[in-house]
C-alpha cells in the first residue's frame, strides 16, 4: 500500500461486516485513521477495530442506530472531537427490505425503516459532517445498481430509496464543489456478503447476469472507495460508478 491516506480522518457508517468493514480496512490500510459505526454486533466490531488497529492507525468505534438521525450526527460530531478532523465521509450502512407494491402483508414498518436507514440516515450523516469536513474533502455513498435497474418484483422501495442518494450525491457535488469536496456514489452488484453470499441457493442465476459471471468481493468494492478517496480522483464528483461485473451493460 502506498498510504496515500497518511494523515487523514475517515468516518464510515456500518463497518462490521461486509462491505462496510472492507472499507473501513482498506482505508486504515491506506493510512487514515478510522471511526465507524455499527448497530447490533459489538462483538464483530471489536474484532474490525482490531484488525485496523494492527494496521497502525487510530480507531474509534460507536455503537449508532442509522434510522436515528440524531444518533448518527453525534456519533459524526464525536468522532471530529476525538480526532481533531474529518476529511473522509463514507456512507456504507445499509438494509434491504423488499416487498411487492400493494401486498398487504408486506412489513411496512419495516420498509418505512429501511427509508430512514437508507436516505435519512445518509443525509443526517452529511448534514452533520459538511461543517467539520476539511476544505478538499471526500463524500462517498454506498449504492446500489437495483438504483438503474430493477431485474425482479419487490424492489421498489429499496432501489428507490438508493435513488434517492445517487440525486443527493449529484446535487451535493454542486454545493460542496466550491470547497474542493467531492461527492460521489458507489453502485454495487451481487456482492459476495454473509447477506447476499455467493453460495446462496440462487447465486448462480445471479451470477449469469453479470458479463464476468461472477459475485464481487467486498475488497473490490473497497479498492473503488478507495480510489475515489485519494489524491488521483480529485477532478471527479457528482458520479455514480457501477460496480456490478457489468450487470448493466
Amino acid at each position: 500500500m502506498t498510504q496515500f491516506l497518511k494523515g487523514k480522518v475517515a468516518l464510515v457508517t456500518g463497518a462490521s461486516r461486509g462491505i462496510g468493514a472492507a472499507i473501513a480496512k482498506r482505508l486504515a490500510a491506506e493510512g487514515a485513521d478510522i471511526a465507524f459505526s455499527y448497530a447490533k454486533s459489538p462483538d464483530r466490531a471489536k474484532a474490525v477495530a482490531s484488525e485496523i488497529e494492527a494496521l497502525g492507525v487510530k480507531v474509534l468505534v460507536v455503537a449508532a442506530d442509522q434510522a436515528d438521525g440524531h444518533a448518527v450526527a453525534a456519533f459524526v460530531k464525536r468522532a471530529h472531537e476525538h480526532f481533531g478532523r474529518l476529511d473522509i465521509l463514507v456512507n456504507s450502512a445499509g438494509v434491504f427490505v423488499t416487498g411487492v407494491i400493494g401486498d398487504p402483508q408486506a412489513d411496512v414498518a419495516e420498509l418505512d425503516r429501511q427509508q430512514a436507514v437508507n436516505i435519512g440516515g445518509v443525509v443526517a450523516a452529511v448534514r452533520a459532517a459538511v461543517p467539520l469536513l476539511s476544505d478538499g474533502g471526500r463524500i462517498v455513498s454506498i449504492g446500489t445498481m437495483f438504483a438503474s435497474r430493477a431485474p425482479f418484483p419487490g424492489i421498489g422501495d429499496y432501489a428507490a430509496s438508493k435513488a434517492a442518494v445517487a440525486a443527493y450525491s449529484r446535487a451535493w457535488a454542486r454545493d460542496l464543489g466550491g470547497r474542493n469536496i467531492t461527492v460521489n456514489t458507489v453502485q454495487p452488484g451481487p456482492i459476495n456478503t454473509e447477506l447476499n453470499p455467493e453460495t446462496s441457493d440462487m447465486a448462480a442465476m445471479v451470477s449469469q447476469m453479470t458479463a464476468l459471471g461472477r459475485y464481487g468481493q467486498p475488497e473490490e468494492i473497497a479498492g473503488v472507495v478507495a480510489f475515489l478517496v485519494g489524491p488521483d480522483a480529485a477532478y471527479i464528483t457528482g458520479a455514480t460508478l457501477n460496480v456490478d461485473g457489468g450487470q448493466n451493460s
